[in-house]
């Protein structure tokens, strides 16, 4: 039998990893594909089906609060029940909703499909996935390569959407060069949606079995119930300034400030995430030389300031160079957050640590953007960028302020 920590060492992983990382980055990829088309191919799928614009909303938004939900009662039971067989139960019930999806063309019907299955239709990985193998992917890993594990995950699951978002085009394509009807070619791209969870569910059957860990605490939080609380509210803080500036919202500030054809922003923002996804590789060694917690602020404050000086630049190359430089900057801190949440907490609290800390950033994130329509609306366009900046900043400080003597399991924050 394969030993637990089998040693590991690749130019994609180094040591000190649990050769089931591997089966988890593949299902994370294999997920961010269907993220990608989805998120992508939801809302035009719906209006071929015959929807109004407002019910497209409605069932977006149920599946989004669906997640939610789902990924609470993980935080609340997760610890009950062997990692394991969450994650199989979760494949099951993304084969299901794909099918479903794709054979169903009635309204409740689907809105209840959306509330209780697992469609992501935004950019980022919101399902119940997410808390499921981030505390998995914390036992796959000795402290010291924990960072460098989630900064893996996070860069498959980035480009691996991008991909995805790219085979959105795919039912026009079809379209152009046969006879075969858009419509009928979303509802096989469901069917894929649906085998991709089988095949994710065969990779987590492949995990080795782990006894599920006896509760050594009655509640979900114990020992480590303030330090998550406290973490949930600031990162709600983060996500809430991020919501301010999504990408339609900042397309819609070059355009209006600078006429920025769609064609180039369409560039801008390939080299933004290009440059997002990469930089993620960056952030274990710089974590390894100054700490998680230092990662997370001091690379994350100088790309606020970028963000609040482009609202002040009037040139375009120079305003698009400030851009690039926060998106380099700015997700340096996805993977060191994800590893300092699970090194601060217990082992048998990081299903409900990784839920409880994701959902509020979902929910915070999902208000934003109308704020930010009414900021531009009051006639300042650079209104978003400089409250987007001045509020990471606020959180950036707050969080070195409140977790400057908080040590993770590696030693040293």
């Amino acid at each position: 039998m394969m030993p637990a920590r089998a040693p590991l060492s690749t130019p994609f992983l180094p040591a000190g990893i649990d050769r089931s990382a591997w089966l988890l980055l593949a299902a994370r990829s294999l997920r961010g594909v269907c993220d990608g088309f989805v998120a992508v191919l939801l809302p035009a799928y719906l209006l071929a089906l015959g929807f109004a614009q407002l019910t497209v909303g409605l069932i977006s938004t149920a599946t989004l609060v669906g997640s939610a939900i789902a990924t609470i009662l993980v935080g609340m039971l997760g610890n009950r029940y062997p990692l394991r067989a969450l994650l199989l139960a979760a494949a099951s019930l993304m084969t299901a909703t794909g099918l479903a999806f794709a054979s169903l063309s009635s309204l409740w019907p689907l809105l209840v499909v959306a509330f209780v299955g697992t469609l992501n239709p935004s950019s980022g990985d919101v399902s119940v996935f997410l808390p499921l193998e981030h505390a998995r992917l914390a036992e796959s890993a000795q402290s010291e390569a924990r960072t460098a594990l989630f900064a893996r995950y996070s860069l498959v699951g980035a480009l691996s959407a991008a991909l995805g978002a790219l085979l959105a085009g795919l039912p026009d394509w079809v379209a152009l060069h046969s006879s075969v009807s858009p419509l009928s070619t979303m509802r096989a791209m469901f069917v894929c949606y649906a085998l991709t969870g089988v095949v994710v569910c065969l990779l987590y059957l492949r995990l080795p079995k782990r006894e599920a860990q006896a509760a050594t605490v009655r509640a979900p939080l114990g020992p480590s119930r303030a330090i998550v609380t406290r973490l949930a509210l600031l990162f709600s803080v983060d996500a809430f300034a991020g919501g301010l500036l999504v990408n339609s919202l900042l397309t819609l500030w070059l355009i209006q400030r600078f006429g920025l054809p769609l064609a180039a922003a369409g560039q801008f923002f390939f080299w933004a995430g290009l440059l997002s996804a990469g930089s993620q590789l960056a952030a274990a060694p710089i974590a390894r030389r100054i700490g998680l917690l230092n990662t997370m602020v001091f690379t994350h404050i100088p790309s606020s300031v970028c963000l609040i000086a482009a609202a002040f630049t009037a040139s375009l190359p120079l305003t698009l160079l400030l851009l690039l430089l926060r998106s380099a900057l700015s997700q340096l801190d996805v993977p060191t957050r994800s590893a300092y949440v699970m090194a601060v907490v217990t082992p048998s609290e990081r299903p409900a640590a990784a839920s409880f800390t994701a959902v509020p950033r979902s929910l915070a994130a999902a208000v934003a953007p109308t704020l930010a329509g009414a900021l531009l609306g009051i006639g300042w366009l650079g209104a978003p960028l400089v409250a987007c900046g001045a509020l990471k900043i606020a959180y950036d400080l707050a969080l070195l302020f409140a977790f400057r003597h908080v040590k993770p399991d590696g030693g040293s924050s």
